[in-house]
């Protein structure tokens, strides 16, 4: 790509993402620290790609989904997940009119442009496939009719790692749809000390509608054309290819500790969520920190452990780690 047009690129990312610190400042006004969780939940919005968030209890993660919500002025609903929970109660069921005589559609919570899947590991395995449809295609089958999904449409789903209790463990198939996977961790004391302090004036700060929608299906055009060269994506490549064949890469060590690697699925992922970094750091082009910077978060939920990385205490984050450190970096 010649230089000139490098540098149009730049001048017009420039100009397209001035947005992302208006929508920062405003989520900053109501969430307290946590700029890590805030800034993937930008890199899901603009990647068009759905987020699961892990934490214990109380760390703003509901919050921030519904501040993200009122900051983009989108519809949005939640849904609590309960082992009791049906399908019908996320997607929608046809109801029986006697007024009209007939069945009538009845449209379900996920027809909404955010989506919160409030402890999704709650749910057993028919209402995590009602979702699955909706992740994927974008759209929902009730009865013999197929209901396109509004844009844009976001599932942010929230599961709390220290409860097994009435859990039910998330199918691969549906993990894998999931393009980014957060772990939420605790304030620092100055940052709790501001949170204490908020709560007990009793004043809590909203977020003002600082976009519309369409200025984020417009903004993901916007940034499917960062460029990115041929070199980045051979490096993406062959950081999946890591957790695949360790062997290849000089990391015969991790052949024991991976029961299965990533699918091409985190390829595109890492792809799209690194050009959506660059577009927040507000630059037309990928280098190679962008796919660093996002790493983590793409593939720690793609990776399968085994019972001897379980026992060693291995986690995802450390093998993710080695492989970084191994691949070349163009």
């Amino acid at each position: 790509m010649e230089s000139v047009n490098i540098k149009e690129l730049n001048d017009r990312i420039q100009r397209e993402s001035s947005f992302v610190d208006i929508l920062t400042m405003e989520m900053n006004k109501v969430i307290v620290g946590q700029k890590h969780l805030v800034e993937n939940l930008l890199i899901g919005l603009l990647a068009n790609g759905h987020i699961l968030l892990e934490g214990v209890p109380g760390l703003a993660k509901t919050l921030a989904i519904n501040t993200l919500a009122s900051a983009v002025d989108a519809k949005f609903s939640r849904i609590q997940f309960t082992p009791d929970l049906l399908p019908a109660d996320v997607i929608g069921t046809m109801i029986y009119s006697q007024k009209s005589e007939q069945f009538q559609i009845r449209k379900g919570p996920v027809f909404a442009n955010f989506v919160l899947a409030d402890g999704i590991n709650r749910s057993p395995a028919k209402v995590q496939s009602a979702l699955l449809e909706a992740m994927q295609e974008r759209q929902v089958t009730i009865g013999d009719q197929t209901f396109k999904l509004p844009e844009p449409f976001l599932v942010m789903a929230t599961q709390n790692p220290i409860e097994q209790e009435g859990t039910y463990p998330l199918p691969e198939a549906q993990v894998d749809r999931f393009m980014l996977k957060v772990v939420v961790t605790y304030p620092k004391k100055e940052e709790e000390k501001l949170i204490i302090r908020m709560n007990n004036s009793g004043e809590f700060p909203k977020a003002s509608p600082v976009m519309k929608p369409e200025d984020i299906v417009r903004a993901r055009s916007v940034v499917r054309d960062v460029y990115m060269d041929e070199k980045i994506e051979r490096y993406i490549v062959d950081i999946v290819y890591a957790t695949r064949t360790p062997g290849d890469y000089n990391l015969g060590k991790l052949a024991n500790l991976i029961s299965y690697g990533a699918s091409p699925r985190a390829s595109i992922s890492l792809s799209m969520a690194s050009k959506a970094y660059a577009f927040i750091k507000r630059r037309g082009y990928v280098i190679p920190e962008d796919v660093r910077a996002v790493c983590n978060e793409v593939l720690r939920h793609r990776i399968g452990l085994t019972y001897e990385a379980e026992a060693e205490n291995v986690t995802t984050e450390n093998i993710i780690s080695e492989i970084i450190n191994a691949v070349e970096v163009p």
